[in-house]
């Protein structure tokens, strides 16, 4: 009886681990603009692992300086979770963000390192092959004393690989 049950239990365990969906990865390159106090242009780089709805982002991200409009320069990573639809639809897998990290800003001379968090969202819209173009839109709050403002607006479009 005790054998059987065992038996039982491992069959179980091993469909489910074979029914599980296996965890994809992505990286994207992206450029773009951000505003807060003036609007300038951002730059940076995602790695992102996920199951079929939910997942993991790592984000680094660089706005540059305007000195005339007192924009200091800002320099975020982050890791954020992600919620997508299952399935892209005409292409288009939309998703929402959400999380935090440490960022840093220099203007100057002077300088502020401290947390921040976002939240956002955005879609992939597959091109060919495992290509994507991505947009997002993140809308990031700084912690401590920000240099200039304390919320930045960036959106930006980004090459996908999805691998």
């Amino acid at each position: 009886m005790r054998m059987r049950r065992s038996l039982g239990v491992a069959m179980l365990v091993t469909g489910m681990l074979a029914a599980a969906a296996p965890a994809r990865a992505d990286i994207t390159g992206f450029l773009g603009l951000a505003g807060g106090p003036s609007v300038r242009g951002a730059r940076g780089l995602a790695l992102g692992v996920g199951l079929i709805i939910v997942g993991v982002e790592f984000e680094y991200s660089e706005i540059v300086e305007d000195v005339e409009s007192g924009a200091p320069r800002l320099r975020t990573g982050m890791v954020n979770g992600l919620v997508q639809t299952p399935i892209p639809i005409a292409g288009a897998q939309f998703y929402a963000t959400a999380g935090g990290g440490v960022y840093t800003e220099e203007l100057g001379s002077l300088s502020e390192t401290h947390v921040g968090v976002n939240f956002g969202g955005g879609v992939k819209w597959k091109l060919v092959g495992p290509l994507r173009l991505r947009f997002d839109y993140r809308l990031i709050r700084l912690a401590g004393s920000p240099i200039a403002a304390d919320v930045v607006h960036r959106f930006y479009v980004g090459a996908n690989i999805k691998f």
